[in-house]
Order: C-alpha cells, then sequence, then structure tokens
C-alpha cells in the first residue's frame, strides 16, 4: 500500500500535461501510475491533418474566449460556463506545448497560422501534421523526464476507492506480476481516456481500452454518455480516412466473399459527378452527422450497408480513376480546392502525394503500399463527446477530489469543432492542477482511506479463492460486438433494448466469476472486461434514453418505422426519427442507482458568462482566491 498527495492516473496527454503542471505548481507531490506512457490513445492516434483548436491569433479576424465559447456552445448540451473556461484557457495551454516544443507552425512575425475545421466559423485550427497528439505526448514525456516526475507502469486501475463522496485513492494490479497495489491520495487525477475497448469496429488504438467503468461504479456522475463520433476509418492500421483522403477521390469498391468487385455507390447517385462531390465533402465533413443526412454523411450510411447489412468489405481504391471521372463537370467547390492546392494529378494517388504525402507515408510506414493495394474501411467508433460530469475546475460535481480530465470528461456536446478535444484536455489539466495546488486537504482522513484500501483488496484476495471459469477474449468480444450493433451510429429501440438486457445478464455474471487460476495478463483483462462491460450498461442505457427523447442528432441517427425515408434507393428500414431541438437546451445525466445500475435524468444548460470586469475588483479577487478555493 502506498501514500499520496496526488495520484496520477493515465499517462495520456492530459495526464501528462496535468502533472507537469502540478509540479510546477505544487513541486514533487505526486506520481503517475499508467500501463505505459506509450499505450493510450493520444501518443497513438491521428488523422490527415491532425488538429488542436485554440482562440484566433492570426492576422485581422477578430476574436476572444466569449465568442470562441459560444462556437464551442452552439452543438447543443454544453454548459457554457465550462466552454468559456476552454477558450480562455487555451492560449496558455497552447503557450505551454509551444514553449516544451511543440512545433505548430508560425510565420516570421511569430504569428501562428489557423484554418478552419469542423463546426468553425473562425480560422482557431493548428497542426504540427499528422502526428499532433503525438507531438504532445512526447514533449510532455520529455518534461516528465526532466522534472524526475514518477511514474509507475504496467500498473491496471482496478478500482476507484471512495469515502462519504470523495476519491480517496485507487487499487491496481500489476499486469506483469499479477499482484494488487492500493494507493491511497487526497487528491485523484482520472486521466484514462474514452471507451475505446467497447466496441468492435473501432478506430480507437487497439492499446487503449479506457476505464470510466470504474468511475461510474464508484458513483460518480455522467454527462451526455449517449453523443459519440464515428466516422470512416482503415481496419488494417487504425486511422482516420479524413481530410485529404477523401478530397482526392478515391474509388469506393466493394468486394463480395467471390472477389467480385464493384464500385457500389454508383447505384446511389444519378451522376458521377453528384458521387464525387460527396466523397470530396466527406473531407471537410469527415465525422457522420445526423445534419448531413442527406448530404456528405450518406456516404457512411451506404458503406455501412455495404458491409454491415450485406457483409461485404469496403476499400479506398487510390490507384486509378474510373473512365468517366470528369473534372470538368464536377462542382467549382471540389474544383477550385484541387487546382488551387495543385492536386490535378491522373489517378487519386498523384494527387494525394500533391495534397498531402506524409498521408501516403504514414501508411508506408505500416506496411501498407496506397500505390499496390486498396485500403479497406469502415465506419469507425472514433470520440466520446460525453464523459464524466465536471464542474469548471475539473471535479467530479458529486464524487470529490476526483478529477476527469481528457476524453473521459464530458464537456463536449452534441457536436463540436475539430480539435477541441485536444484543446479540452490540456484546458483540464491546467485547471485541475490549479485547484489541487492551491487547495488543502480538509476533510481527507488518510488513516479512513487506508482501512478502505484494506476491504478492497481483502474482496479481491476472496475473489481469487474461487477458480475463474470464463474467457476473458470471447467475453470481451461479445460485448464489443453487441455495443457495434446496438450502439454505434445506427440506433433502433428494440435493438438497444435487447442489447441492453444481454448486457445486464453478462455483467451480473462477470462479477459472479471467480479469480483463481488465472495469469496476470488473463486477470488484468478479466477485471478490466468488468467495467467496460458496466460502461457498455451505462452507455446502453443513456442512448435508450436518447432515442425515447432526443432523436436523430449529432453523430448519430434513430430509425423508425414512422419516420422520414433518407434515400429512394435504401430500403423502408431506413427512416430517421426527426430530433427534438428543445432537449439541445439541456444536458442528459447519468449516475449509478442503489443496485449499481444507471439512473438517467436531465440539466439545464448553463449559459456562456459574458463578464465585463474591472481590473482592479478582478486583481484583488485573484489575490484573495475568490472562485478557486470555494
Amino acid at each position: 500500500m502506498k501514500k499520496l498527495h496526488t495520484l496520477v492516473i493515465g499517462s495520456g496527454a492530459a495526464g501528462l500535461c496535468t502533472a507537469v503542471r502540478l509540479h510546477e505548481r505544487a513541486g514533487n507531490i505526486l506520481e503517475i501510475y499508467t500501463e505505459g506512457l506509450h499505450m493510450g490513445t493520444s501518443i497513438n492516434t491521428g488523422s490527415d491533418k491532425q488538429t488542436y483548436y485554440k482562440l484566433g491569433m492570426y492576422g485581422t479576424e477578430p476574436d476572444s474566449p466569449v465568442l470562441m465559447a459560444r462556437d464551442l456552445a452552439a452543438g447543443g448540451s454544453v454548459h457554457g460556463d465550462i466552454a468559456l473556461v476552454e477558450a480562455a484557457m487555451s492560449v496558455p495551454a497552447f503557450s505551454h506545448l509551444t514553449s516544451i516544443g511543440v512545433p505548430f507552425p508560425h510565420d516570421e512575425f511569430g504569428q501562428y497560422i489557423g484554418y478552419k475545421t469542423d463546426h468553425d466559423p473562425r480560422r482557431r485550427a493548428t497542426s504540427t501534421g499528422p502526428y499532433t497528439s503525438r507531438a504532445m505526448c512526447e514533449s510532455l514525456i520529455g518534461e516528465i523526464k526532466r522534472r524526475d516526475i514518477p511514474v509507475a507502469k504496467q500498473k491496471i486501475a482496478v478500482k476507484l476507492l471512495t469515502d462519504r463522496g470523495r476519491c480517496v485513492g485507487a487499487v491496481f494490479v500489476d499486469r506483469v506480476t499479477g499482484e494488487f497495489e492500493a494507493v491511497t491520495a487526497a487528491n485523484v487525477v482520472f486521466a484514462v481516456g474514452g471507451p475505446g475497448g467497447l466496441y468492435e469496429t473501432s478506430v480507437y488504438p487497439k492499446v487503449h481500452t479506457g476505464a470510466i467503468g470504474l468511475a461510474l461504479e464508484a458513483g460518480a456522475q455522467a454527462r451526455n454518455l449517449a453523443e459519440s463520433q464515428f466516422g470512416l476509418a482503415s481496419l488494417k492500421f487504425r486511422w482516420n480516412v479524413s481530410g485529404s483522403y477523401m478530397q482526392v477521390l478515391p474509388r469506393f469498391v466493394s468486394v463480395d466473399e467471390n472477389g467480385t468487385e464493384r464500385e457500389f455507390l454508383r447505384e446511389y447517385f444519378s451522376s458521377t459527378a453528384e458521387m464525387y462531390d460527396l466523397i470530396f465533402l466527406k473531407g471537410y465533413q469527415w465525422p457522420f452527422a445526423a445534419g448531413h443526412v442527406p448530404g456528405s454523411s450518406l456516404i457512411d450510411i451506404f458503406t455501412y450497408v455495404e458491409t454491415v447489412e450485406r457483409g461485404r468489405k469496403v476499400y479506398l481504391d487510390y490507384r486509378s480513376d474510373p473512365a468517366d471521372l470528369d473534372f470538368t463537370v464536377l462542382s467549382a467547390e471540389t474544383r477550385d480546392y484541387l487546382t488551387k492546392s495543385g492536386a490535378l494529378g491522373k489517378t487519386p494517388l498523384e494527387r494525394l502525394r500533391k495534397l498531402n504525402e506524409p498521408a501516403i507515408e504514414l501508411y508506408a510506414e505500416h506496411n501498407i503500399d496506397l500505390g499496390k493495394e486498396m485500403l479497406e474501411i469502415a465506419v469507425c467508433a472514433q470520440h466520446n463527446n460525453g464523459g464524466l460530469a465536471a464542474d469548471i475546475w475539473w471535479e467530479s460535481v458529486n464524487l470529490k477530489r476526483l478529477y476527469p480530465v481528457g476524453e473521459v470528461n464530458g464537456s463536449h456536446g452534441v457536436t463540436r469543432p475539430g480539435g477541441s478535444a485536444l484543446n479540452a484536455g490540456q484546458a483540464g489539466a491546467f485547471r485541475a492542477a490549479e485547484r489541487i495546488a492551491m487547495r488543502e486537504r480538509d476533510d481527507y482522513d488518510p488513516e479512513a482511506a487506508e482501512k478502505i484500501a484494506e476491504q478492497a483488496l481483502a474482496e479481491l484476495s476472496k475473489r481469487q479463492e474461487k477458480p475463474a471459469s470464463l474467457d476473458w477474449r470471447s467475453e470481451r468480444q461479445t460485448f464489443q460486438h453487441r455495443m457495434s450493433k446496438a450502439g454505434a451510429f445506427v440506433r433502433e429501440k428494440s435493438q438497444v433494448e435487447t442489447a441492453l438486457a444481454e448486457a445486464k445478464e453478462q455483467y451480473a455474471k462477470l462479477k459472479a466469476d471467480g479469480l483463481g487460476g488465472l495469469a496476470p495478463d488473463a486477470l488484468t483483462e478479466t477485471l478490466r472486461n468488468e467495467q467496460l462491460c458496466l460502461a457498455h450498461i451505462f452507455y446502453l442505457e443513456n442512448i435508450r434514453m436518447q432515442i425515447l427523447e432526443t432523436g436523430s442528432r449529432g453523430g448519430s441517427i434513430v430509425l423508425s418505422e414512422n419516420g422520414k425515408p433518407i434515400h429512394p434507393k435504401l430500403s423502408d428500414k431506413w427512416r430517421t426519427m426527426p430530433e427534438n431541438t428543445e432537449k439541445r437546451h439541456q444536458i442528459m445525466t447519468c449516475c449509478a442507482g442503489p443496485d449499481g445500475m444507471p439512473v438517467t435524468g436531465w440539466e439545464e444548460c448553463r449559459p456562456v458568462p459574458e463578464p465585463d470586469g474591472w481590473f482592479e475588483t478582478v486583481w484583488k479577487e485573484f489575490r484573495e482566491g475568490k472562485g478557486m478555493l470555494e
């Protein structure tokens, strides 16, 4: 058993930043517990041009924290005060990254150039290339090492410890030795990422599973769990095929079990030009969006029909253009973009090489030659806009001293500007570190925490007396398949209700099984399955409520026999339930009830504050710590 002042669980960009900032402000009062410094989503993911979203810092275009906060909240189901914090903190958080070596581009005058991303009315977005979050992690890891911040590796959290409404530590299993370790702490930074382990069809890195189920089990409130993003991604190497991968107009090829190929999108369009204009738009509008049906998100639906309903494999082919591709009849937007970019080659690969050669090199690094083979794709789970509910200091609203930072924090709403997740993680890290550094331990009782930890260890020890009977791989495959079938971007009431009942049965079976006789790795994954399956239940319950009360919106559509037809070439099943737009003014909340199962509710969105402060007054309040220590 170990005692700490602050325990940081996870080592993605948000967790690392929290550790660095806390060390800057309070010294060596913390330790990071992680599966590994190179095991999370942040360091293992990206896109054609991975975006970081921040306040505008270039040229004459006006911007302000309030203006940015309004755009962050524009998609609905967002608390305005949290959006304002993310906007205001974007500049110091971004500047911190540049100061430790993240190579965001600037001009000779020191202005950081920007571009527009999805749901962005201004040019706030920036990028270091396809590996922006990796560059962030690498620089932050350098700071961790330079500061000699202790890091415990191969540690998997299996339980959060709580005492009278506050978090007081966690229990870990060492995946090498299989030994349990309890860590008590006055503060717990929960930086465990999104629910990557829930889905079968996923672009989350295989090494990342997520651990939000631990907090849900401990009673932490969540918000907007039903709001996720899905998009086209490659399967052999998990990567989003967004941006330039679509803008260079690849062929969409379907292959059946006999190896017969066909360009399946053609059956849905009256002309080749119409088809390719939507493929081009898919680059700008990569995430599936209910608002783009009809529109570019039809590409996702047609791909889903081909892969899920018809059981075929779908590929992108960059090797050649079809004979009937005529650039002169494409829309002005498509032609102008490719012309101005100097990307009018004779094949999609030639155009991609001129537009974004690193996008080709990225796949080559993973032994995929786009000049010789087609790229298998599917519509994959990509990001959860919901997560744990926290206040403007990134502290859990009902489980005190638990600080969820990064994707596990549900600060986003129905939609969000592309790249805002990276900023939210850094902004949250700044806020959590500042709050922890300024507060005293108040009612923290180390002796009570130790007794709670001893009890948790004893319960795990007792479970090891009973032999394990379930195969963790089979059990995980079962709930991942179920989640991709019922909880992806296409949602149906009966299917979700059936899945929810099955998930509860599976969870009860997992909890009743023993842990005896398991090798360390199997023990780790067996315990991980339990919190993943519980999270699976919570997400499905929130999706069920979304179907009943909000309808089609954001990253998903709800099918209903009384809905509106999507496309004349699709079967009658494809009718969508309209959105109840009034729910955009509310946030869906969720918390464990007395039986540990999810109970959902709604809360009104707080508006974006529009402060008009006076310097001397704000300065005085700042010196006195007003609003920071309560």
